[in-house]
């Protein structure tokens, strides 16, 4: 049977608690168990007026930011979105009813006095303090994290240096590699091109065939 949803009178009272709706198994609970916050109030407190009206919670706003790296929401007005996700309102340690801070308020901490107290460095090597701590890091090696891009830069798709070309751009390369390796003592004279490879489509990829491989590393 069919069924229909309920238009009867709202409750008057609720039981409801966040802790209850999140799953044990949560990214943002691993997360939490980890992330200590503690210090940030001291470490800020040079940075915010002793007088005045009391600003946001810093650590609300940390909390919230940590929660778009983690989920790639990039914009800070999709970001005031994200406590409408119970667990993102878990995280950030807001009420049901607690409001979001404005978007604007990001923009001006994060060019303000986030930046200028260096924030973001000293969460990230206290983080990595308790990661050595608890014996996660053994500075034995490391890791890169990169993205390999399709470059179109075959020798194959080169020109002869001799060949009429549009000079405009390939004009540029010879001047930035001849006078490059000059003023580093790599080679004492002008070193003629005109024989060379030149890639049409990136002139600094390979300026130099094989003969000429020590003009540009080519």
């Amino acid at each position: 049977m069919m069924g229909q949803l309920s238009s009867g009178q709202d409750r008057l009272f609720y039981s409801f608690n966040l802790e209850d709706h999140i799953p044990a198994n949560h990214l943002l609970r691993s997360i939490d168990r980890c992330l200590d916050l503690s210090d940030l109030r001291h470490y800020l407190a040079d940075f915010y007026s002793p007088i005045g009206r009391p600003s946001i919670d810093p650590e609300l706003m940390i909390r919230m930011l940590i929660v778009g790296y983690c989920y790639g929401i990039r914009s800070e007005r999709r970001l005031c979105e994200g406590p409408l996700n119970l667990a993102y309102r878990w995280f950030c340690r807001l009420s049901l009813e607690d409001e979001v801070p404005n978007h604007s308020t990001f923009s001006k901490n994060r060019h303000g006095r986030f930046r200028d107290s260096d924030l973001f460095r000293w969460l990230f090597n206290e983080v990595l303090r308790r990661c050595m701590d608890a014996g996660l890091v053994k500075g034995e090696g490391f890791a890169v994290d990169a993205s390999i891009i399709k470059a179109d830069a075959s020798r194959q798709r080169g020109v002869p240096g001799d060949e009429p070309v549009n000079r405009s751009v390939v004009r540029v390369c010879h001047r930035h590699c001849s006078a490059t390796k000059i003023h580093e003592g790599l080679v004492s004279r002008e070193v003629d091109l005109s024989h060379a490879q030149l890639l049409l489509v990136d002139p600094f990829a390979v300026c130099g065939s094989s003969a000429h491989t020590d003009l540009c590393g080519g």
